[in-house]
């Protein structure tokens, strides 16, 4: 018998959509931020990152801290909710 996909739970769903919400913020197409995911070395291709936001794939931890860095902010900000880019913190200008 195959093995049962795991479900996606609360936090996953909470970093699903703080992800889409950061890639919007920052104005990056889900191709945008797939490349710049890709260009630090961690293979992304813009259907797994619409998956990640639909909630239709997992997000794994390498895949967050990608997708965190290609933003510009912090990986537990995904998690926590704090969208502001390290870049604007550092700047003063929050």
């Amino acid at each position: 018998m195959p093995p049962r996909p795991l479900a996606i739970g609360p936090a996953g769903h909470a970093a699903a959509h703080a992800i889409e919400r950061a890639r919007t913020a920052c104005g990056y197409s889900q191709r945008q931020l797939a490349a710049r995911v890709t260009a630090l070395g961690r293979p992304m291709t813009f259907t797994a990152l619409s998956r990640i936001e639909r909630t239709v794939r997992r997000c794994d931890i390498d895949d967050l801290v990608a997708i965190a860095t290609a933003l510009g902010i912090a990986p537990q900000a995904l998690l926590v909710g704090d969208l502001t880019p390290s870049w604007a913190a550092e700047a003063g200008e929050i």
